[in-house]
């Protein structure tokens, strides 16, 4: 669980200020790095941002308790493995989004995609793709999601929330670099996920070197 416990900072930021095209214009400025290894298990997810008077907002799920599942209960974006039959790992991210969440991305703004990245545990490589979400839009949560929730882009970036927690993992407890979204008594952001989100904020302004490394999933 997280030892963060930091208070929510409701100021505003450079973050609240970016639009879409603006964000499509970042994510597209240099093509994504993509990792072609064979080996490893390969996986995508969907980044899904919304606009309201914050600013842009970020959706996040947390998965649902599942036995044998190492992230159970973890933050997470919609997202799971490239099946064969997908059309590539773009249309694997769209359709676990739409068995996940209930949300068909056909009518979203695709804004770009981020790096690939490699799993530190497990030998899985992750692919993820950023879309901005055009109201009306409902979600129909699936069984292997417990909830989901929005975050402002400047709460993600908000220092008082970073800081380093004790997670679990495979039967394993760690301390690695995380993000309070939720509170005290709640899982924290950290993993594959937290590096995606760190990723993504880099490449909207740059990386603030006081925030810890992106090393851990």
């Amino acid at each position: 669980m997280s030892q963060l416990g930091f208070a929510v900072n409701q100021a505003t930021s450079v973050y609240a200020m970016h639009s879409f095209d603006d964000i499509f214009l970042r994510l597209n400025d240099r093509p994504a790095r993509l990792l072609k290894d064979r080996i490893r298990t390969r996986s995508a997810v969907a980044m899904l941002l919304g606009a309201s008077e914050a600013g842009v907002e970020m959706l996040f799920i947390k998965r649902a308790p599942r036995t044998g599942d190492p992230w159970s209960g973890d933050l997470a974006f919609p997202g799971g493995r490239i099946e064969a039959f997908d059309n590539g790992p773009r249309a694997a991210a769209e359709r676990e989004t739409r068995e996940e969440i209930g949300l068909d991305l056909e009518s979203a703004r695709y804004l770009g995609r981020l790096d690939d990245i490699a799993g530190a545990h497990l030998p899985v490589v992750v692919s993820c793709f950023v879309y901005g979400l055009v109201p009306p839009f409902t979600l129909n949560l699936s069984d292997e999601v417990a909830q989901t929730f929005w975050t402002p882009l400047a709460t993600l970036r908000d220092q008082r929330r970073h800081g380093p927690a004790l997670v679990h993992f495979n039967g394993s407890a760690l301390t690695r670099p995380a993000i309070d979204l939720l509170g005290p008594g709640h899982k924290v952001l950290w993993g594959i996920t937290y590096r995606l989100v760190m990723a993504f904020l880099a490449r909207l302004g740059g990386e603030n070197p006081l925030l810890p490394p992106c090393r851990n999933d």
